[in-house]
């Protein structure tokens, strides 16, 4: 593998790159240098498609074909949004010119089927061919309606989280949407569920998730202030209505349904592809309550679709109440690998799996791994999952009160990491970053105890745990709502970067669980998929190899121009062990036998410095590679130079090699 920070040297000496004196002084770009871009400042010109592939076209057959119905129904204080003049509802919808009302069941099943100029040619068949390269799809959207429902929306929007009484007549609301709208959909075309694996119900009006905060306290200052007409029809009655995860929202925003339970979506969500998630395949939420304290972690965030990254799309979360759903959760993350496992969307054989155990004896594990947006490249891998396995407990982790420590993953009982590579690519387009994801996940779903409890079974190492000090929002008043540790664009800046100064890490050391992780190196290939080279070892063991190193200083002994590349030979003198390939019941030879050196370069003498582009790299024994070391100096500097590079064994401390060359100014100097 050519390593991408020898690229810069190689070009340079090839005269590829013609640098002037003045910026041949300015220090080298990191190679893998991190750039996170929140959620609310993403567009539809950040998708990037899958080169040569597009998952959303009707005509590639999936493997699993998911049949669903479509059924559509308004009511009769609520017409479809998507009806009415441009514009021109309370909210400020819909986007496009109106629909008529016997077209908005194929205009819907369209919608989220057919890729068009409308939906930006992104379909929840899309979505889910994406995810499992073929295997399931949704391949019948059949449409069923428009229905006018027997009750008003607020009979069924005001079913939930201590709303029932808010309503216009006295009455108590309880009613549940599906029982009436099946009885529709049976009148009409016959009992023929049998016919379909599942019910899209789409109704009129909004999705409660994507209006409560929008449209309550971030549009009125107190439930004081909410206008008559954002309020109750009664106006006798209060203009507010408590709200899953706070004392009060608007009620024009509280009436409308949650979209708990069945496959029921209102107008402004784009988060089907969630429910299916649940409905087609049985996996649990990931998310946590990010409005109540004592405040908890998210669990996977931005980076899956089980948890809050169903809401990835243009412009972020406080978007998801536009109609057509083309922002906000219009392009929910990929599937971490854990849930792609769970799903049987990938096979075993693109995925190195490693055992803790099996680790201390056979010394570093060394693979490639592929963004998880496409296939694996050639000698590369879907992911590594590392088994905590050997003595009870599995998870060594130290308890600690989730209640004092909000970054706390809860109860220890998680059964394996996983690494993997996001890039911005497909689906996972609107995600905030690139690079290697590092987590530990469980077989089995479970609480991970405490107050504020949730379903967690992905908890993502968050290489950045600090507070990422965000607005959330503006007030009426325009004073700033910051982002609380609990909200899931924390994690936004989780992700691990190879080299130095990339903003980032390199490197995750678990103590307690006896392992160390490494993010080595990268290149991209020349469709621009990237690679990113892993490094796995186990603090128990180094395995049975002889470690040795050995460090060659370069020729040229000269800097001109007042900065320069310049190499450093270094060759693994260890001696290879067959150990490995008995291990992890798989034959695993290619991947053990390597070792990691940290490298480190010091530069004495007045006016002079030496930098590193990276500081780890992987050799298997008996294989050398440059080094590049970027030396400068300045124009009043000491003639000559000592540049030291040193090399450590991470597996063995006693091996530590250094090499010196004194190297002399080419300009002016004293």
């Amino acid at each position: 593998m050519i390593r991408s920070y020898f690229v810069s040297f190689l070009l340079l000496i090839s005269g590829v790159l013609s640098w002037s004196q003045e910026n041949l002084t300015i220090p080298p770009k990191p190679i893998d240098p991190q750039v996170v871009q929140d959620q609310d400042d993403m567009t539809w010109d950040d998708y990037l498609p899958i080169p040569g592939k597009n998952w959303a076209d009707p005509s590639i057959v999936p493997d699993r074909k998911f049949r669903m119905a479509l059924v559509a129904v308004d009511f009769p204080d609520q017409p479809f949004v998507i009806t009415l003049p441009k514009q021109s509802d309370l909210f400020g919808n819909p986007q496009i010119d109106p629909v008529k009302r016997g077209y908005v069941p194929k205009f819907y099943s369209d919608f989220w089927l057919v890729p068009s100029e409308v939906n930006h040619g992104q379909t929840i068949n899309g979505y889910w061919m994406e995810q499992s390269r073929g295997k399931f799809g949704i391949t019948v959207l059949d449409a069923f309606g428009p229905y006018r429902m027997p009750k008003n929306l607020w009979e069924y929007g005001l079913n939930e989280y201590n709303q029932n009484n808010y309503t216009p007549d006295g009455s108590r609301a309880g009613s549940r949407m599906e029982p009436d709208a099946d009885a529709l959909w049976k009148a009409d075309a016959g009992d023929i569920k049998s016919q379909y694996d599942a019910i899209l119900r789409i109704y009129a009006g909004y999705d409660e998730t994507g209006v409560w905060q929008e449209f309550g306290e971030m549009k009125f200052l107190s439930k004081d202030d909410i206008p008559i007409q954002w309020g109750n029809p009664d106006t006798s009655r209060p203009r507010w209505v408590p709200t899953r995860y706070v004392p009060w929202t608007s009620w024009k925003a509280g009436q409308m349904q949650w979209g708990l339970s069945s496959i029921r979506q209102g107008e402004n969500s784009g988060t089907i592809t969630h429910e299916l998630g649940h409905y087609a395949f049985r996996i649990g939420d990931n998310n946590n309550n990010p409005y109540v304290e004592p405040y908890r972690r998210a669990g996977s965030g931005p980076w899956d679709m089980m948890d809050r990254g169903s809401f990835n799309g243009p412009g972020g979360p406080h978007m998801r109440w536009v109609v057509p759903a083309t922002m906000g959760a219009a392009m929910p993350a990929g599937l971490m690998l854990r849930n792609r496992m769970v799903n049987g969307f990938i096979n075993e054989d693109q995925i190195l799996i490693l055992s803790r155990t099996d680790l201390a004896q056979s010394g570093p594990v060394i693979a490639n791994i592929t963004a998880r947006a496409v296939e694996p490249l050639q000698n590369s891998f879907a992911g590594i999952i590392v088994r905590l396995d050997g003595e009870e407990p599995h998870d060594r982790t130290p308890e600690d009160d989730p209640a004092v420590n909000p970054l706390s993953s809860g109860i220890p009982n998680f059964d394996f990491y996983s690494v993997e590579v996001v890039q911005r690519l497909g689906y996972d387009s609107f995600c905030p970053d690139n690079g290697v994801l590092i987590a530990k996940n469980k077989d089995k779903e479970s609480r991970n105890g405490g107050p504020n409890e949730f379903n967690c079974f992905n908890w993502i190492i968050d290489a950045h745990p600090e507070d990422i000090n965000r607005i959330d929002y503006l007030r009426p008043d325009g004073a700033p709502v910051m982002r609380t540790i609990a909200d899931y664009r924390q994690l936004n800046d989780a992700l691990f970067h190879a080299g130095l100064n990339s903003g980032s890490h390199f490197e995750w050391q678990d103590i307690p669980n006896s392992l160390h992780f490494y993010i080595i190196d990268l290149q991209k290939n020349a469709d621009g998929i990237i690679s990113y080279q892993i490094g796995v070892r186990s603090l128990s063991g180094p395995g049975p190899q002889k470690r040795g190193a050995a460090i060659k200083a370069p020729a040229v002994k000269k800097v001109n121009n007042k900065a320069g590349y310049y190499h450093f030979d270094l060759i693994n003198t260890g001696q290879p062990s067959e150990t490995g390939s008995l291990l992890y019941n798989q034959d695993t030879t290619p991947w053990p036998g390597y070792d990691i050196y940290r490298l480190s370069v010091t530069a004495e003498g007045e006016g002079w410095s030496a930098q590193l582009l990276n500081g780890l790299i992987a050799l298997k024994p008996g294989v050398s590679e440059m080094i590049p070391v970027f030396l400068s100096h300045e124009t009043e500097c000491s003639h000559k130079a000592r540049i030291i590079l040193t090399a450590q064994s991470e597996t063995d401390q006693g091996v530590r090699v250094s090499s010196e060359v004194i190297m002399k100014a080419g300009t002016k100097s004293r």
